[in-house]
């Protein structure tokens, strides 16, 4: 993994496979973790909230494996990146905000 002097990063090598017909995603990292999952409709309110609490998990990891790549490239296009990850921050502290609301409903 790339890094400046200073920063403590994590390799992760990463593989995605895209299935367009069935809308099928797999990510494999470095470590062997697989994740997988499809873009259907869920089929029940509480699985809608399963996946929604995934997916800011998901979100989340992401975010932070595109932090780690920003310290590859020059200080440009790096803090660009940083910037980047600032935004998918905000809109995931939105999707977290909005779980909450739905937890605390009942």
């Amino acid at each position: 993994m790339c890094s400046k002097e200073g920063n403590d990063t994590t390799t992760h090598a990463v593989r995605h496979e895209h299935e367009h017909d069935g809308h099928t995603h797999v990510h494999t990292h470095a470590d062997g973790t697989v994740h997988s999952h499809s873009h259907a409709p869920a089929s029940s309110p509480e699985e809608a909230l399963a996946l929604l609490t995934y997916m800011l998990n998901h979100n989340r990891h992401h975010a932070e494996e595109l932090h780690d790549l920003a310290h590859c490239f020059d200080e440009v296009s790096g803090d660009l990146i940083h910037q980047a990850v600032d935004k998918l921050g905000e809109s995931n502290d939105l999707i977290e905000e909005a779980l909450s609301l739905i937890n605390n409903a009942g």
